[in-house]
């Protein structure tokens, strides 16, 4: 895969990163340990250099996961490969805990790092802000990790455009990730702002939390921590109605092309010129496959307008 830069950090980044929400497996579908395995490796040898992951997904289990894959792969993986994760969010009996608190996160960036075993995590991001903490000892902490060389660049996800702000009067912030697709551009200020900054930006929920797959078409129900229950909307109304719509118009597109309805969504969010990387989560090898099929063309012109205006119909 073309890499790009990603902001100020210099790192050369694949415009498609692969995120491991999902292959925690906390909130989603249960497969075994061997495919989970299989399907990082999948996307690294699909070319994707750029791993997502978070120590609350799933108490550590998708960073261990990813350390074991690559380690699986043999010698130099490690190397060919960024790995982006987080702290200052804690999965605990089955909740989520936020805490800004400098000796969580000192401790969390060291148990990922055996986690992930490697010395270094490459983009250390603050997964979410804190009310109560003061940033000046979040990210005193993430300045301290950076000094002693345990990571290598700061960034924060789920930030607001002020909180972003007051972030980067604290620590050298060189990244931002937040939720965007084609289903939700609540976050389109600060993106657009930081790119104008230079920051990395990079999003998440590229594919709506698989509803943009074209793989649900009926309402099902999950259970309450379910991630399609208690996290995304789409998968109930009245947002559901709305985005079978839209499905609609995509799969005129898809059809025209010969391609996935994933593959759409995908190019749809990184063709955006403040968009550097999407990240999308799949855990099993054929649809990683599918899914990186995205990279050989580009929506045109036309198409992207098209789809821009279905959009404006929805949200």
């Amino acid at each position: 895969m073309d890499k790009v830069r990603f902001g100020k950090t210099e790192m050369m980044v694949t415009p498609m990163t692969f995120g491991t929400w999902g292959i925690g497996g906390a909130g989603w579908d249960a497969n075994s340990d061997e495919t989970r395995l299989d399907a990082i490796a999948a996307a690294v040898e699909c070319g994707i250099n750029f791993i997502d992951t978070a120590p609350a997904y799933n108490a550590g289990k998708a960073e261990r996961y990813i350390g074991k894959a690559l380690d699986d792969l043999g010698h130099g993986w490690r190397e060919k490969v960024l790995i982006a994760t987080k702290c200052a969010n804690a999965f605990i009996d089955g909740q989520y805990v936020r805490t800004g608190k400098a000796d969580l996160i000192l401790r969390q960036c060291d148990e990922s790092l055996k986690n992930l075993r490697t010395d270094h995590i490459d983009l250390l991001i603050v997964h979410w802000p804190d009310p109560v903490v003061p940033y000046e000892e979040t990210f005193g902490a993430l300045n301290r990790l950076k000094e002693e060389g345990a990571i290598r660049h700061i960034g924060v996800s789920n930030f607001n455009l002020e909180q972003l702000k007051h972030a980067m009067e604290v620590a050298d912030v060189e990244a931002l990730q937040v939720q965007f697709s084609m289903v939700d551009m609540d976050n389109l200020e600060v993106m657009q702002w930081a790119h104008e900054q230079d920051l990395g930006v990079m999003t998440y929920g590229s594919l709506g939390g698989g509803i943009l797959t074209g793989r649900y078409r009926t309402i099902e129900k999950y259970e309450a921590m379910d991630s399609r229950n208690r996290f995304y909307p789409y998968f109930k109304e009245p947002m559901f109605s709305k985005v079978m719509k839209l499905l609609d118009v995509m799969q005129k597109i898809a059809d025209a092309r010969g391609v996935q309805l994933a593959e759409i969504a995908m190019n749809w969010s990184r063709q955006k010129p403040f968009v550097d990387t999407s990240i999308f989560g799949a855990q099993k090898r054929s649809r990683i496959e599918s899914n990186a099929k995205c990279m050989d063309w580009e929506l045109t012109a036309e198409e992207m307008l098209t789809l821009d205006e279905a959009i404006a119909k929805i949200l």
